[in-house]
């Protein structure tokens, strides 16, 4: 009887050691099928900062052969990443918002180029049906956003947002670290030489800007931001809002990530918190890997449940877990959340089902726009394009009939300005009395209908010498 019994337990344990790694074999297969069958989502990566030359801004690496960046789009395809929110992460250009303005827009530029030649794989989206479209035809929907809005100001401020709107800027950071024109950063300090500090929150033109961005179907994204600001955002938006790339203070203590108050907030408005992937917010520089940073995962769903989580790396922007090598092996993240017994529903929520919905709740609670189908604006400078003048005629041929000529516009870095209609021609064109002393600029043609019905075509020039 007892040598039975020995045989048994022997036969038992051979059994598991031979069962163990086809069961962790199958377990991993399924995982790359359910990330592979999922829609993937990032909300943010500073990849075009990588692209762009370092003196000119103007782009010179293009991200569709393999390249020693943690995203191309080899990599994006290999990690099955469907929509990533490319960010213009500009610093705090103390007291300069044109200069800062030129920084933005050089690498909105920069991600224009790239979909130029990318175009049959590679393609911005504007709206949750280009993006729905995009995935569909098996292309990567790019999302333009913008990390520290250090370009708008009281001179510019709403008209210069409407523009970043035309571009198909979907999200926007207040802030990077340091405060501006909007509200307080998250060192609650001016970028200043001597770092002044700051105080108040969200200011008036910032509360002017989250109800604009709420009307013309915007996110914001308060990542970077002061607690202060954080809350005044909350009791303003009347849209779900995002947090594009942050952890769980409860699980490190730094001051990016959210604490428990923050995170029940996102929750209650509806929003969702994209989790980074940079080392530094998720534990320490030297021993991160992809385990703790589900930690900061199963932390938040603990907290605020599963429909509030996303994914927001930060890919381009710092170090990522020690097991992780780049944007190609996001699968592990899934390999990860299956190992800890995630639902496949609930994973492909977390994947990108999450921001998607937020995405489309808040163009749902934007304001309509009558837009004048019936009017085509061709400007002569092309998107992207460099002139050599510093003092440009701006111009464009408006086709359409009964256009109301006397509400035509022009603007230019958020400054409005009275064109000259030629009826003979059809132009309308802007000369340029100051000289643009700043390398990029954007420029809107706007033209109106007798119905009210508005036309806009906003392209980004740059001045080349």
């Amino acid at each position: 009887m007892k040598r039975t019994l020995i045989c048994i337990i022997i036969f038992v344990t051979i059994l598991g050691f031979s069962i163990n790694p086809i069961a962790t074999k199958l377990r991993e297969t399924n995982a790359l099928k359910l990330h592979i069958d999922s829609i993937v989502v990032d909300t943010h990566n500073d990849n075009m900062m990588k692209i762009v030359d370092e003196y000119t801004w103007l782009p010179v690496t293009d991200i569709r052969t393999k390249t020693d960046l943690q995203i191309d789009i080899p990599k994006m395809r290999a990690g099955n990443l469907n929509v990533g929110f490319f960010a213009a992460y500009t610093s705090a250009y103390f007291g300069n918002p044109n200069k800062a303005l030129s920084r933005t827009l050089a690498l909105l530029n920069a991600l224009y180029w790239t979909e130029k030649n990318n175009s049959d794989v590679f393609t911005i989206t504007k709206t949750y049906s280009e993006l729905e479209r995009a995935v569909l035809a098996r292309k990567i929907a790019a999302v333009p956003s913008i990390e520290g809005a250090y370009a708008i100001s009281k001179n510019n401020g709403i008209e210069l947002l409407r523009q970043l709107n035309d571009l198909g800027v979907k999200a926007i950071g207040f802030t990077w670290n340091y405060s501006n024109e909007l509200g307080e950063g998250a060192y609650g300090a001016y970028a200043d030489a001597k770092g002044t500090p700051s105080s108040g929150g969200l200011t008036d033109l910032g509360v002017e800007i989250v109800k604009e961005m709420n009307r013309l179907g915007m996110i914001v994204d308060i990542s970077h931001l002061n607690t202060t600001t954080f809350w005044d955002v909350i009791n303003t938006t009347k849209a779900p809002i995002i947090a594009s790339h942050s952890g769980v203070y409860s699980l490190k203590p730094h001051q990016r990530n959210l604490n428990d108050d923050q995170l029940k907030a996102i929750a209650e408005n509806g929003g969702v918190v994209g989790m980074v992937l940079y080392r530094g917010f998720i534990k320490d520089m030297n021993n991160t890997y992809i385990k703790d940073f589900v930690d900061h995962i199963d932390y938040v769903v603990n907290l605020i449940g599963i429909d509030h989580v996303g994914l927001g790396s930060d890919f381009d922007g710092g170090e990522i877990p020690l097991d992780m090598k780049d944007v190609s092996e996001l699968y592990k993240i899934t390999e990860e959340l299956v190992r800890r017994g995630y639902s496949a529903e609930d994973i492909q929520k977390i994947l990108g089902k999450n921001t998607l919905r937020v995405i489309k709740e808040v163009e749902k609670l934007a304001e309509n726009q009558n837009i004048a189908e019936d009017i085509k604006i061709t400007p002569t400078i092309k998107m992207g394009e460099g002139i050599s003048v510093r003092k440009p005629l701006l111009s464009a041929n408006i086709e359409g009939e009964n256009i109301d000529k006397n509400k035509s516009r022009i603007i230019l870095d958020g400054i409005v300005y009275e064109p000259i209609y030629d009826e003979k021609t059809s132009t309308l064109s802007y000369q340029v009395e100051r000289e643009l002393i700043e390398k990029f600029h954007v420029v809107t043609f706007e033209a109106q209908n007798n119905n009210g019905g508005i036309k806009r075509e906003t392209i980004i020039f740059y001045i080349n010498n």
